[in-house]
This record gives structure tokens, C-alpha cells and sequence, in this order.
């Protein structure tokens, strides 16, 4: 298959026993970006999907559509491996095999599908789960809407800090069961829980929104953690440099006298791809 390579280099991130940072991306820009500086994976969340696509916050107004193409859009732009946040899979276990059916075929390496119920529920302010059940149906289902048996499927929760470490650990057992490929966790806060989750599972793990302390690669490597997120500050950052390049603009400054221009020098750097040169070339019938 097209993206099969892509899969088995996640795969091989899982099955080793380093822990490594995956770069953050949401755009055919971003993810060339982190291919180009040597990241070994992309991570596409729901949260920075949403600002990319739609311009609004991570509140579950993004279809399943619209991500998938987005997504589609970042894979034929590079080939690095991109594992995607599906959230809940867009409805209930029979979304979820549709959603990883359409994440598939767009090219992402792996995807996450979690146990949070979404959208929120009228009149509750804080995050809900569904019932460990329906859990591991979501589960069963994104396994058995793959096709091709190297995309890697995730069961997430952040049950730690909803229901407590106790749920969680029968929540990751009941999944692990399922046969899902590894463990996406959210929310811990102290290496006694981490410790804990890896004791009663065997699966490799991805980590989170974790604070400070439980960062160090080495510890982390050693509890099976493979992947530790590190937020998406690329975009917040790409974010702040279009404002001030605009209100610059706005206030009537020079493009020229604005140094660090993506028009003059990033995109050009971007774009410098030998083989693409190549290529346009021998379409155009031009001499080297």
C-alpha cells in the first residue's frame, strides 16, 4: 500500500526503546518543515486542526471530512509518518470504523480514539467519559475498520484525572484487550501514576500534557513511553508571526524593511527540493 512505509516507521518508533518528541504539524507547510529539520514523526492534534481548518477552538466543531483532508493534503506533501488525534471517532462505534477508514486512506501513519464524551453534554462543565463498554466497542470497531493491518490504532483516555487512577488502569487493561497497538494517556501528573499504568499493561505508551517533572526521556523511555508530546507551540508561534507581519503592514511599514520574511527566505527554503526541481524540469522539457 501507498503509505505502508509510513506505518511501519511508526511501528518501529513503538517497538524500540528510545522515547522521542514528535513534531507538532497541521499544514503541508508545517510538515515539511518538521521532515526537513529531521523529526521521525508528526503529530496532528485536534486542537490545532481545528485552528488551522476552521479558525476556531478545539470544542468539537470539526467534521471528520475536514480532517481527513487536511490530513490527505499533509500526505502529499511529505512522507513523514503522522499519527492524528480522531477524537471520540466522530460519533459512536460505527463512526469510529468510518473515521479510521477515511484516516487511512488519507495517510496517517496512526490515529488516537478516545474515551471522552463529545460534544460535551448540555449543562456539564467539566469532561465526561463514556462507560468503559462503549470504550472498548469504539475500540473494536476502529480495529476492525482498518485495511491495512500496519496503521497503527491507539485507545486514548484521560481518565486519570477525570475518574481517577483506579478506572484508568481497568479502562487500559479493557483496551489493551481489544488488541489496539498501544496507549494514548492524557492527564498524568506524578510518576506513581505513570508507574502504575506501565505495571498492569505491556503496551508501548504515548504521553500527553504531562508536567515538568515527568520529563526526562530516560525516565520516560524506561516506562515504556515511545512518544512524548510537547504541545504545539509551531503554531501559536506561526500564529504570532503573521499578526506582527500584518500589523506592521497595517502601520505602513516597508515589506523590505521587515527582516525574516517568509516570502523571501523561508519559502524559497521550503521549496528547494532537488527532486521536485527535477521533476518540474523533465515536465517542462527544459536542459539542466
Amino acid at each position: 500500500m501507498a503509505f505502508r512505509k509510513r506505518r511501519e516507521m511508526l511501528r518501529s518508533i513503538l517497538s524500540g526503546s528510545a522515547c522521542i518528541r514528535p513534531g507538532s504539524v497541521y499544514d503541508a507547510i508545517s510538515i515539511r518543515i518538521a521532515e526537513d529539520l529531521g523529526f521521525e514523526v508528526g503529530m496532528f492534534g485536534g486542537s490545532v486542526a481545528s485552528l488551522a481548518v476552521l479558525g476556531d477552538p478545539d470544542i468539537a466543531l470539526i467534521t471528520l471530512t475536514e480532517l481527513a483532508e487536511q490530513m490527505r493534503r499533509m500526505s502529499r506533501a511529505s512522507t513523514l509518518p503522522v499519527l492524528v488525534d480522531a477524537d471520540h471517532g466522530y460519533g459512536n462505534a460505527l463512526n469510529v470504523r468510518r473515521t479510521v477508514q477515511e484516516l487511512e486512506a488519507a495517510g496517517a501513519a496512526g490515529l488516537t480514539i478516545e474515551d471522552t464524551l463529545l460534544p460535551q453534554a448540555y449543562g456539564q462543565a467539566k469532561t465526561q467519559l463514556i462507560s468503559p463498554g462503549e470504550g472498548v466497542g469504539k475500540m473494536k470497531a476502529a480495529l476492525d475498520g482498518r485495511s491495512d493491518p500496519t496503521l497503527v490504532i491507539m485507545g486514548r483516555t484521560g481518565a486519570v484525572s477525570i475518574s481517577g487512577l483506579e478506572d484508568t488502569i481497568a479502562r487500559v487493561k479493557a483496551y489493551e484487550a481489544t488488541g489496539v497497538d498501544a496507549l494514548f494517556l492524557t492527564g498524568l501528573k506524578t510518576h506513581s501514576e505513570l508507574e502504575a499504568i506501565a505495571a498492569a499493561t505491556t503496551l508501548p505508551i504515548v504521553l500527553g500534557g504531562f508536567p515538568e517533572e515527568l520529563s526526562d526521556p530516560k525516565y520516560l523511555a524506561g516506562q515504556r513511553v515511545r512518544i512524548a508530546l510537547q504541545g504545539h507551540a509551531p503554531f501559536a508561534a506561526a500564529t504570532q508571526a503573521v499578526y506582527e507581519t500584518l500589523k506592521a503592514l497595517r502601520d505602513g511599514q516597508s515589506p523590505k524593511a521587515l527582516k525574516g520574511l517568509a516570502s523571501s527566505d523561508l519559502t524559497g527554503r521550503v521549496t528547494r527540493d532537488a527532486n521536485v526541481k527535477a521533476r518540474s524540469a523533465e515536465f517542462l522539457g527544459l536542459k539542466g
